[in-house]
């Protein structure tokens, strides 16, 4: 980690980070609205090796909206190699660059019908429905971190805000994380439903775990790709996922930089 954080503040600078952002599936094009360097990471020793389609694997610092900030253009998931705390040591760096707030996104199904393909969801709570954990093996107490309001009710409070003031719906809900990385099953779907979810997807769980394991205050957005398995006649594919992820993409966008020109 501290050769990371060196390579970092050798090309971004040394002022302190405020605030960090992992982006979804399709969201990538947001990185680059930052003004400052891009540094790969295979750069960066420890950062995740990602192998998935449509995501940017590079750590873009620099201003936006007048706020410092740390963009990860892509994230590893669990899917790719079984390793839960993938993002462990990118969030560690991220935390010893001065980072105090993570705003997550990712690209989800929906569970609820008045949450459609296009739309935002901010999640007010989360549901492991894997039952995996990045801190299994953490050998310190620390690794029994409470997860009540795990999701900033603040941060939330504010993302809310700077989406009324766009014209953007953002309505909150409950995110079920699925280990993929085949889809869920219909069965699948309405258990999660009768658990209390409102939106499935394969990542962000875990990095909210790390995040709030390191101190760092979190809040996270998903956007709708898809009706979840069995709730249309969609068919269900990662290209799908892509192709439809930009339709949020835009009112996403707007409602980080009103958040951030709040922040300013």
């Amino acid at each position: 980690m501290s050769k990371s954080v060196e390579i970092i503040r050798n090309r971004a600078g040394s002022a302190p980070i405020e605030l960090a952002l992992i982006l979804g599936s399709g969201l990538g094009h947001l990185a680059h609205a930052v003004n400052g360097v891009a540094i790969p990471y295979a750069d960066l020793p420890g950062f995740p090796h990602v192998s998935v389609s449509g995501h940017n694997p590079s750590l873009h610092v620099g201003t936006l909206e007048g706020v410092r900030v740390a963009v990860l253009g892509a994230r590893e998931h669990y899917y790719e190699k079984g390793n839960p705390a993938a993002m462990r040591v990118a969030l560690e760096t991220l935390k010893a660059l001065g980072v105090g707030s993570l705003i997550a996104t990712n690209a989800a199904g929906s569970l609820r019908a008045d949450i459609r393909p296009g739309d935002l969801m901010l999640l007010s709570d989360h549901i492991n429905f894997s039952g995996l954990n990045p801190l299994i093996g953490e050998p310190t107490d620390a690794r029994f971190v409470p997860m009540t309001d795990a999701h900033n009710p603040a941060i939330r409070a504010a993302l809310q805000a700077a989406a009324m003031a766009e014209g953007v719906a953002l309505p909150q809900g409950v995110y079920a994380w699925y280990s993929g990385p085949s889809f869920e099953t219909p069965a699948e779907i309405r258990a999660i439903k009768i658990l209390g979810g409102d939106a499935v997807g394969m990542s962000t769980v875990p990095e909210v775990i790390l995040a709030r394991f390191l101190g760092l205050k979190v809040a996270a957005i998903s956007t709708i790709t898809n009706m979840a398995a069995g709730l249309s006649d969609e068919k269900i594919s990662h290209e799908h996922t892509k192709a439809m992820a930009p339709l949020g993409a835009a009112k996403l966008e707007k409602i980080l930089r009103r958040y951030l020109r709040d922040m300013a």
